[in-house]
């Protein structure tokens, strides 16, 4: 176990977030530690930013110089006091306020917690194994980043062409790589952690600024918002990073209820891809891997499967900048309406460099990120119209000429937020523009039929701990009068009845969508005891509805596989946020809000001032249902039903694996020695400007050139190991490649690929002319697709073992 290298890397991220610190801290000043939780990442994107930008006239350790130059300017001169600079003394900004050092050191143990446990999982597995995840895509990508000299980065499964892929994650690990000065084989793993640890750190800060912000509007001192916000935040690092959803608490029922009623209670439940078998197999039964496949052709990972298995996927990658853009969507909504200048600064010009990095670190987060964007607008204490020129007299004129202030409030927020939000995420496309213009094409929205929509056992499987969650929390607060009282039965009768339309009209995810958008919204309206955790919790359950509706036709995966993957991991983090500030709200107050805090209320989502220990609006202080010790049994429960998955998934883990090393290709010389000897050759000889030629990671040969019922697919380590894991461009790579260039584009070269090896010599000839071809490698992959093959009329051998021969192509 590399245990200096853990130390350096955690050094690294802790002094990255301290350059960002002042500059996280002037943007989430009314948060407990100053947002410091926010800080790795907000480096991270500074990061990216520099290097995506000035890595367009080179890339390398200049690159990192100038981003930590960028980085340390952009704390100094928005964060740091100017006047105490002057006297050579370093002081926040006086805006800032003092800082709570316990916060501070709070988020850090966070990020440390999180980071050394991905390690410890990393430590005993460390493979990036071609199957089982993108392993082999994700440490190709990290190769091809760290040889690459200009952005954007060559496509090592597409020699000559630049990746027309998502990469920004991989352009941040990139950069603290060469911070550290870590060799590749390590950074992969070390690389993983550090963003699991960016993901704890920043759903905690998020979920702590949250409550800390509606315990202290609620009348409480600095330290009980503090404890409040704490609690709520160590709830979300729980549901955001640890959690699974209930299969595998079900899984365990199952298997320990006795006979019969253990087989009616599995048939009951199994849906989907789990079936009763499945489920009465109990703890015996467990593999990590089925939870995440619960929905019928669809993927319902979260990210504690994520980073146990072990990918360095753009959809985990971008996770901490989603939660960071939702984090200034709610200093937004914090910051006070006369302060129209740092609110526009926050709308028009942070968030939108945070989207238009996403769209090079994940695209598809940048939706969410407007949405979320949107949702604050709507609701926050200011009018979104002020934010625009003459928006305030328009917003008057709204509220003169229509007569009904219900409808005029929802022109005036949801309309006036709506163009602002469209205004701040063209800005954001605007600033990822290049990737976009160059990005793959042919994907494009398509209505989903009926029949593939997902059933309700299959989404209250993966939902439940969210939906339980919730709807007892906006029940409790909608359910009661301003006297107290109330009929909280109304409002379950409704539920039921939106259940029963439904099932009956095929469309069962309008039980799980309708109830928390129409529940969520009206408590946010109505301002019952409520804040931004809402505004979270609508925007999950518009993702969760808009997948059933639509999904992206593409390459990428069969149907809408793809489409669910990509926003369900989304979902995750949003909702998982919002549960643990509901979490911390229900242990705290009870169902009907009963707190310590005092009175929230306000028109238009606003959080009130009351006098501490005031019953809030909606309180219900006689109702059993709404006691504090009921609704913390409650809690209890559905942290029992988060839990399992967890310890059976690390149990099973660490039971199965000990490698006790961070190098990620150490299997390689342990299961193919021979190949590995040569990829170390390669790796150490070529350079990224050479072009090899293998076969490609396809089983299909267009023209008929390859014995394709022995040759590999993708997901299989005899698809393209010496392009992989040195990042030195390959003619075609694995058939990933039809999602970003097209089938016509990817098996032409295919079928190049299989003239090389298979032709004659003319063919061969006018291919390795054709691609500037350096290398050819013949391995047991080349052998078995097209038999005995040699290049001698072409180059000469420079390297060959038993297994492996490598050829030098002449020029000439």
């Amino acid at each position: 176990m590399e245990y200096v290298l853990v130390a350096w890397w955690l050094l690294a991220f802790l002094a990255l977030a301290a350059l960002a610190a002042p500059l996280t801290a002037r943007v989430f000043r009314a948060f407990p530690g100053a947002g410091l939780g926010f800080a790795p990442t907000v480096a991270l994107l500074v990061l990216v930013l520099v290097g995506y930008w000035a890595g367009r006239i080179g890339f390398g350790r200049p690159t990192l110089w100038l981003a930590l130059l960028v980085l340390a300017a952009l704390s100094a001169v928005f964060g740091l006091d100017r006047t105490a600079l002057r006297r050579r003394e370093i002081r926040l900004a006086p805006d800032v306020g003092p800082v709570n050092r316990r916060s501070v050191w709070a988020a850090a143990v966070v990020f440390v917690g999180a980071f050394l446990l991905v390690v410890a999982i990393r430590a005993a597995d460390p493979a990036v194994n071609a199957i089982g995840g993108e392993k082999f895509l994700d440490y190709g990508l990290l190769r091809a980043t760290l040889r690459a000299d200009v952005v954007p980065v060559y496509d090592f499964w597409f020699a000559g062409e630049s990746l027309n892929y998502y990469y920004g994650g991989h352009l941040a690990a990139a950069l603290v790589t060469m911070l550290t000065g870590t060799a590749p084989e390590y950074a992969y793993n070390l690389a993983l952690a550090g963003f699991y640890g960016c993901l704890a750190a920043a759903a905690f800060e998020l979920a702590r600024g949250i409550a800390a912000g509606r315990a202290a509007d609620r009348g409480a001192d600095a330290a009980r918002s503090h404890e409040h916000g704490f609690r709520a935040g160590v709830a979300a690092v729980f549901v955001v990073a640890l959690a699974g959803n209930a299969v595998t608490a079900v899984q365990v029922v199952a298997g320990v209820l006795p006979g019969g009623a253990g087989d009616r209670f599995a048939e009951a439940v199994a849906a989907g891809r789990v079936s009763a078998a499945d489920l009465r197999a109990g703890a015996d039964g467990f593999f990590y891997w089925d939870a995440s496949r619960v929905i019928d052709g669809t993927i319902t990972e979260f990210p504690l499967f994520a980073f146990l298995n072990g990918d360095l996927h753009a959809h985990m990658m971008g996770l901490p900048f989603l939660l960071l853009a939702a984090g200034v969507a709610y200093a937004y909504w914090r910051t006070p309406g006369a302060e129209r200048r740092r609110r526009r600064v926050l709308v028009f010009g942070v968030v939108p460099l945070i989207g238009g990095m996403q769209v090079v670190i994940h695209t598809w987060d940048v939706p969410t990120t407007i949405g979320i964007l949107w949702l604050a607008l709507a609701f926050a204490p200011a009018t979104p119209l002020s934010l625009l020129p003459r928006g305030s007299a328009v917003a008057a004129a709204v509220r003169d000429r229509v007569r009904s202030p219900t409808v005029a409030t929802e022109i005036e927020r949801t309309g006036g937020a709506l163009v602002v939000a469209a205004v701040a995420g063209g800005l954001a496309f605007l600033i990822g523009a290049p990737f976009l213009l160059a990005a793959s094409t042919g994907q494009e929205p398509t209505l989903l039929d009926a029949a593939d929509r997902s059933g309700l056992g299959e989404l209250l499987l993966v939902h439940v701990l969210f939906l339980a969650g919730f709807l007892a929390y906006l029940v409790g607060r909608l359910g009661a009068d301003d006297d107290g009282g109330g009929d909280r039965g109304v409002v379950a009768v409704g539920i039921a009845a939106v259940v029963a339309v439904a099932v009956l009209s095929g469309f069962p995810a309008v039980a799980v969508v309708v109830p928390l958008l129409a529940l969520g919204w009206a408590a946010l309206r109505l301002g019952r005891d409520v804040g931004f955790e809402t505004a979270l919790l609508v925007g999950g359950a518009g993702l969760v509805g808009i997948v059933e509706l639509v999904y992206v036709v593409e390459a990428a995966g069969p149907g809408r596989l793809n489409t669910v993957f990509k926003v369900y991991s989304q979902v995750w983090a949003v909702w998982g946020v919002a549960l643990g500030v509901v979490l911390a709200e229900l242990w705290a107050g009870g169902f009907g809000g009963v707190g310590k805090f005092g009175e929230s209320g306000g028109v238009g989502g606003r959080e009130g001032t009351a006098p501490a220990g005031t019953a809030p609006t909606g309180a219900d202080p006689a109702s059993g249902i709404g006691s504090v010790p009921v609704a913390r049994l409650f809690v209890v429960a559905i942290v029992l039903l988060a839990a399992p998955y967890a310890g059976l998934a690390l149990a099973d883990h660490f039971d199965r694996h000990d490698a006790g090393t961070l190098d990620a290709t150490a299997f390689a010389a342990a299961e193919h020695p021979a190949e590995a000897a040569a990829i170390d050759w390669l790796d150490a000889t070529a350079t990224h400007e050479d072009t090899l030629l293998e076969a490609p990671g396809a089983s299909r040969s267009p023209e008929g050139l390859a014995a394709e019922p022995t040759t590999p697919g993708m997901y299989d380590w005899r698809a393209n190991p010496a392009s992989t894991l040195t990042g030195i461009p390959t003619v075609a790579g694995w058939a990933h490649q039809v999602g970003y260039r097209g089938e016509e584009a990817y098996y032409g070269r295919v079928a190049d690929v299989d003239r090389a090896y298979a032709g004659d010599a003319d063919e061969r000839a006018a291919v390795l002319d054709a691609y500037d071809v350096d290398y050819v490698w013949v391995g047991p992959t080349e052998r078995a697709r097209y038999g005995a093959v040699d290049f001698d009329d072409a180059g000469e051998v420079v390297f060959e073992n038993d297994t492996v021969r490598v050829y030098r192509i002449d020029g000439e």
